[in-house]
This record gives C-alpha cells, sequence and structure tokens, in this order.
C-alpha cells in the first residue's frame, strides 16, 4: 500500500457486499477506489465457512447478483465451494483484483473534519478516502460463548467458522454446541465418522424438508443458450418468497400449516417420543430462521448421537456440563454460537467526527438511516446494514437494493460539487451527514412495522434481537419494499458539508491579515493616546510646581524633551 494513499471510495470486505460494490462503483465509471480485505482471498462468509456439509439455504438462481447471473450452477441449493467460486468468477469478471488489497485488516477508521475525509489505519498501512462503504457483514466475526471451564478443556475447541480440518474427527467424542444454520449442516456431515456425538441444544429449531437436486446438464444448457430461461427461473423463486412475506410480517397465524408439515418432517424422521419431544420447539414457526435439511433429524436418531436438552454451562477437565445437569465426556468441542451480529466488532473502529466510536453511538440499538448511514458519521455506509436481514429470501437482493443507493449517494456528492483536494492530499470539498432526525424517523417506523411480525411476537429470543430485545436486524416488508426505499438519496435527510474552496480560504487568510494590521495600528495609535494623557498630566502637573515661566518652557518644548524636563525640574526641588 503505498504512502499516504488516497482514494475516492475505500471499501471494507470482500464478500458478496464488497464485491457487489465494487462491481457498481466500476459500472458508475468509479475507478478511484480499494476493497480492503482483513483474509488473504475474497469470499467473505462463503470463505471462512468451510465446515463440512456448508451450503446455502436459499436457492442458487436467486443467491447470485442479477448483473452475474451463473447458468452453470450444478445444484438447486449450492454447497459452500460452488458458491466461493462463484465470487472468485465475479471477481475477474469484473477486473475487481487491482483494487484489492488482502491481508489488509481494518484496525481504525477516523473521520477528519478539517479535510473532510476518512483516515484509515491497516494492517498493512494507512490511507484515506473520502467514502467507506463499509462491508464487513453481520456473519463474519464469531461468537463463542463464556462458559467455566473452557480454558482449562484438554481436548480441541474450534468454532464453525473457523473449523480445524487439521484435526481428525474419526472415532472421537465429539460435542456440538447450538442447533442453527450451522449445526444442522455439522451434525449428519460428521456423526457418521465420529465415535460419540452429543448435541448441546439450547432451543430447537423449527427444520424443513430440503428440497435439492442436481440441474440436469439439458437444464444447464437451456440456461446458457437462453438465459431469459435462467431469468424466468429467478423470478419465480423471488415471487413465491414474496408473496410469503406477508405471514412472517402481518398475519403469523397463517404460518400453522407451514408448522404442521414440519412437525410432520420431524415425526417421519424421529420415532422416539421421547427424543421427538425433545426436539419439538414451543415457539411459533419463523420466529427463529427457518432451518431446511433432510438428513439432521434421521442424524440424531443414530445410536451414536445423544441430544442434551439444555446448553452447555460448565467444563470440569474432559467432563461437559450441561443446564439441566446431564454430564458428557468429550475429546472436541464445536461451537455452533452465531456471530456478533447485534454487537459487530467493526464499530469499536470507526470514529465519527464527535470523537466518538459506531459502537458508542449505538450503545442503544443499531440503528441506520434506511439500513445505510449513521447520524455522525459522514461519507460513511454500510452494506447489510441494521434491519436489512431477510427471514425468508436472498439478501443478494437487499445487497443490490443498497448498492443502488450508494450509487445515488455518489452522484449526489459529485451535484454537490465533489472534488479531489490536491495532489497527495485528498478529501473532498463535500460531505453528506444522516440527519439524526431522519434516522429516528426511519428506525421508527420500521419498529413500529416490527411489532406485528413472527420475529417480534412468535414467543422465541433469537439473534435478530439485541441484548435490550429489540429487533435491529430484520426488514420488516417485502425486498421490492426496500427496493423502492433505497431507489435514491433524499438529501432533506442529511446535512450538507462543505469544505471552504482554496479561493475562499486564501480570501479568509487575507481579511484574517488585514484584521491583525488594523488591530496593530489601532495599537499604535491608543499608545500615542495614552502618552499624550501622561505628558499632558506631568505638564499640568509641573505648572503647579513652576509657575508660569516653567510651565512655558515645558510648553515649548518636544514631547520627549517636555517629559524629561519636568522630571529635571522635579528633581531640582524648585518651586517650593
Amino acid at each position: 500500500m503505498a504512502e499516504h494513499e488516497h482514494v475516492r471510495v475505500a471499501v471494507i470486505g470482500s464478500g458478496f457486499g464488497g464485491l457487489g460494490a465494487a462491481v457498481r462503483l466500476r459500472r458508475e465509471g468509479i475507478t478511484d477506489f480499494v476493497v480492503l480485505e482483513r483474509a488473504d482471498s475474497v469470499g467473505g462468509t462463503w470463505r471462512d465457512n468451510s465446515y463440512p456439509g456448508c451450503a446455502c439455504d436459499v436457492p442458487s438462481h436467486l443467491y447470485s447478483f442479477s448483473f452475474a447471473p451463473n447458468p452453470d450452477w450444478p445444484r438447486t441449493f449450492s454447497g459452500q465451494r460452488h458458491i466461493r467460486a462463484y465470487l472468485e468468477h465475479v471477481t475477474d469478471l469484473f477486473g475487481l483484483r487491482p483494487h484489492i488489497r488482502l491481508d489488509s485488516e481494518v484496525k481504525l477508521m477516523t473521520w477528519d473534519n478539517d479535510n473532510l475525509r476518512w483516515n484509515i489505519e491497516t494492517t498493512r498501512g494507512s490511507l484515506s478516502a473520502d467514502v467507506v462503504v463499509s462491508a464487513t457483514g453481520p456473519l463474519s466475526d464469531p461468537k463463542i460463548p463464556e462458559i467455566p471451564g473452557l480454558d482449562s478443556f484438554p481436548g480441541k475447541v474450534f468454532h464453525s467458522a473457523r473449523w480445524d480440518h487439521d484435526y481428525d474427527l474419526r472415532g472421537k467424542r465429539v460435542a456440538m454446541v447450538g442447533t442453527g444454520a450451522s449445526a444442522i449442516q455439522i451434525v449428519p456431515a460428521i456423526q457418521p465418522q465420529v465415535g460419540r456425538l452429543t448435541l448441546f441444544q439450547r432451543t430447537p429449531p423449527w427444520v424443513m424438508p430440503r428440497v435439492d437436486r442436481a440441474i440436469s446438464g439439458a437444464e444447464r444448457w437451456l440456461h446458457r443458450r437462453l438465459p431469459v430461461t435462467a431469468q424466468a427461473r429467478r423470478g419465480l423463486l423471488w415471487g413465491i418468497r414474496e408473496l410469503q412475506v406477508q405471514a412472517f410480517t402481518k398475519h403469523p397465524d397463517e404460518l400453522g400449516l407451514v408448522e404442521r408439515l414440519a412437525r410432520r418432517n420431524m415425526t417421519r424422521a424421529v420415532k422416539d417420543p421421547v427424543l421427538r419431544a425433545k426436539l419439538t420447539p414451543d415457539y411459533r414457526i419463523g420466529c427463529k430462521r427457518i432451518l431446511l435439511s433432510s438428513s439432521y433429524y434421521p442424524a440424531l436418531a443414530r445410536p451414536n448421537v445423544d441430544v442434551v436438552a439444555g446448553g452447555l454451562s460448565e467444563v470440569r477437565g474432559s467432563t461437559l456440563v450441561a443446564a439441566d445437569g446431564t454430564e458428557a465426556e468429550a475429546d472436541a468441542i464445536i461451537f455452533g454460537t452465531g456471530f456478533h451480529v447485534t454487537d459487530m466488532p467493526i464499530a469499536e473502529r470507526v470514529v465519527g467526527k464527535e470523537g466518538i466510536t459506531l459502537a458508542e453511538s449505538w450503545k442503544n440499538g443499531m440503528q441506520a438511516l434506511r439500513g445505510a448511514a449513521a447520524a455522525g458519521f459522514p461519507n460513511w455506509m454500510t452494506i447489510i446494514g441494521p434491519n436489512t436481514g431477510l427471514g425468508n429470501s436472498s439478501m443478494i437482493l437487499m445487497i443490490e437494493s443498497q448498492l443502488n443507493y450508494m450509487a445515488d449517494y455518489l452522484r449526489q456528492l459529485d451535484v454537490l460539487g465533489w472534488s479531489a483536494g490536491p495532489q497527495g492530499t485528498g478529501g473532498g470539498r463535500t460531505a453528506l451527514d444522516a440527519r439524526p432526525a431522519a434516522v429516528e424517523s426511519w428506525n421508527h417506523r420500521v419498529q413500529e412495522r416490527m411489532k406485528r411480525t413472527v420475529w417480534n411476537t412468535g414467543g422465541c429470543t433469537s439473534w435478530y434481537l439485541d441484548a435490550s430485545g429489540r429487533n435491529t436486524t430484520i426488514w420488516p416488508g417485502t425486498t421490492t419494499e426496500f427496493r423502492t426505499a433505497t431507489r435514491r438519496v433524499d438529501l432533506a435527510e442529511y446535512e450538507v458539508i462543505r469544505k471552504p474552496s482554496a479561493e475562499k480560504v486564501a480570501k479568509a487568510g487575507e481579511a484574517e491579515k488585514a484584521e491583525k494590521a488594523e488591530k496593530a495600528e489601532k495599537g499604535v495609535t491608543d499608545a500615542t493616546d495614552a502618552t499624550d494623557i501622561t505628558e499632558a498630566t506631568d505638564v499640568t502637573a509641573t505648572k503647579d510646581a513652576t509657575g508660569a515661566t516653567g510651565a512655558k518652557g515645558v510648553a515649548g518644548a518636544g514631547a520627549g524633551e517636555a517629559v524629561e524636563a519636568a522630571v529635571a525640574l522635579k528633581r531640582s526641588g524648585a518651586g517650593a
């Protein structure tokens, strides 16, 4: 990274959000940008999550960019390897590699009020940018709960997003902690090879069958020859999910039918009534993310698997103790306990115009204008920000909507008079800062709509909710509504911050010099006036002491001589 490098836009992260932002910048004619990536390759969460069985629960043709369709998806639900390969393909297809800085973790981003730019410190040096697009994503920093005694566990410990491929699980006693989207894929993948598998389940999920199949060669050929067929397939997948949204957001009772289907899926695979009771949720389906798997329940029914209906509460050597007192021996512990979603670590590294971090600004809960801009952090945007998540569809749809908003944001800066600073200094003449009232108004509307949703009324505790129980992650509407809301930037929602031009700065400097000169001249006049007053006083005193003749002599002398004469007369003691 060049010393004192300055760019117009710095993108943080190279997952779907970061690469999508980079492509959109190129398509907008902006090439003065970098993508800062902390790892040694692109891919984001699809690079980090490489655990056995890792796959997407959104259909392949919907989980891809509209501007980069892939006619060759091998399955209806693609695995991690194919999704990561797709992201590498997008990187090459749009010529993004020259912009990407690998092994460049952002340590600190500080807003410079004087130069209207962000000063960025990374593990490979420093740079500055007029605009920052943070695309680190909510599923980037693994979360392992604080469990007493975990540090003293003699075996292997790792998170699903940091899978240790060098550790051989064959024949081992393995504990799986968590029952989220990762765990239900890991369990059936490792169950056949481990000696014993103990699943620590704090809350059982609702699981629907995963109707996955290989996409035939004929289908792929058709999608390549007639791209409109792939577009139609994508449109159908999208439309079905748009129609489902109202059941999640306005009429949760309508999910009863889906719940019955999920119960039937469980009953079909789990014959033991005791185990079935452990696996049956006590909350409305949809409150937590509905998981898709056709192999999870069958794996749990295998003789080498134990389900403990309680979270892991303590570790005593190699003995794991559940909340209900159940004990299990283990050689390895795998945590599938999610990520820092509502308390993203990147927020600790962003310092705004008032000198406070984004984490401090969000101490009472994350909120951002249209999911993108935070008050007090000019020219800073986030992709997949507060209340942009989805409970039933593809996040790529939301990302593309936010890219539209980003593009218009940059256009507005151009219209308002953005331009690069002098060579080597950086900094534009204009910045946009979300007005607190606009952020509050947007957030209020979102939270009002959230009150009726299954995520708030379904009777569960999920990672959608922050520490205070407020839903700061999910969008309570359709993707169409969000796209409409982010189609363009409303300048009334922003404070426009302007940096004085060089000419104005020069004129201000000249005015300041003139003012100082005037004050200096006035100071001389004031000093002369003070001397005159002193002289007049001395002359009067001399007249009183010497009489008219002495006064006449003094009056005829110069100012300095008069003072000296008066002093001399006083010293002579004349005029008693």
